[in-house]
């Protein structure tokens, strides 16, 4: 069941991929759906009362299992911050800056608990790092949340680094005043491929899918790479590496692919 869209937040051609994916493999979506009432059956299934927002009713379906993916939120409402006047935003998050320092100059904040963070637990560790480092030696670097490494261990993997398509395309600087990239400065390359260890299965149609995003106006830098295959994590960490040290689309096709790999296809458009 579905509120809104997947993947919120994700790059969302691959999100809908991910979702076509699901679906031709037996996933029943509810979409624009919201659960309202569960009433346990007494055959020991669950009674699911839900809005469906696309018909504007009311219905009811029967399962076996709920669960419900409800999102998190901060629990900092017993901590007294607003004793010491520190900011917090509508989802109780602190607000911090790009050196992780809320409003009151000697209080930082890391993690969940901070207001635009991903809540993912090596980028954490990675600004606590280097949080330590600013305040005990002669360190400036911050930490870099563009460039974290993710995966969605969905039923097809999906391994992303740097910006989606729709981030890339509005990106705002507000330091000059202009978009960052903007239409006129982004370029999307694709490659549809089939995993050799899919070619074996003569009922499976499923292909897979890279994007590279690049910034025309830097070299043709990347600045988002998608992917979705078997181990696509195990593949994204490595280009993470690359990201961080200036990977252009250059270095992508003066690249030689290892085959017969999954990884390969990323230097193949």
């Amino acid at each position: 069941m579905v509120r809104s869209i997947l993947l919120r937040g994700f790059d969302q051609a691959i999100a809908d991929k991910i979702g076509a994916h699901m679906e031709n493999h037996g996933t029943k979506f509810l979409r624009q759906c919201v659960p309202t009432k569960y009433s346990k059956l007494d055959n020991g299934r669950i009674l699911v009362e839900y809005h469906d927002f696309q018909n504007k009713s009311v219905k009811t379906e029967e399962y076996d299992t709920c669960l419900l993916a409800i999102g998190r939120t901060a629990d900092t409402k017993n901590l007294g911050l607003e004793h010491i006047g520190i900011k917090t935003s509508k989802s109780e998050k602190i607000i911090t800056d790009d050196y992780e320092k809320s409003n009151v100059d000697n209080i930082y904040a890391i993690g969940d608990c901070a207001e635009g963070r991903p809540e993912l637990t090596p980028p954490a560790i990675m600004a606590g790092k280097l949080l330590s480092r600013r305040l005990f030696s002669n360190f400036k670097l911050p930490m870099d949340y563009v460039n974290v490494a993710t995966t969605v261990f969905t039923p097809i993997e999906y391994g992303a680094v740097g910006y989606s398509e729709e981030d890339a395309l509005k990106k705002y600087c507000y330091f000059l005043n202009l978009f960052r990239y903007g239409k006129e400065n982004i370029k999307i390359y694709h490659s549809t491929f089939v995993p050799v260890e899919w070619r074996f299965d003569l009922e499976r149609n499923d292909k897979c899918y890279v994007k590279v995003i690049v910034n025309t106006a830097d070299s043709n830098r990347v600045v988002g790479f998608h992917i979705l295959s078997p181990n696509a994590g195990e593949i994204t960490q490595g280009i993470a590496v690359a990201i961080k040290c200036g990977l252009t689309k250059q270095h992508l096709d003066e690249t030689v692919g290892i085959h017969p790999t999954v990884a390969e296809v990323e230097f193949i458009f």
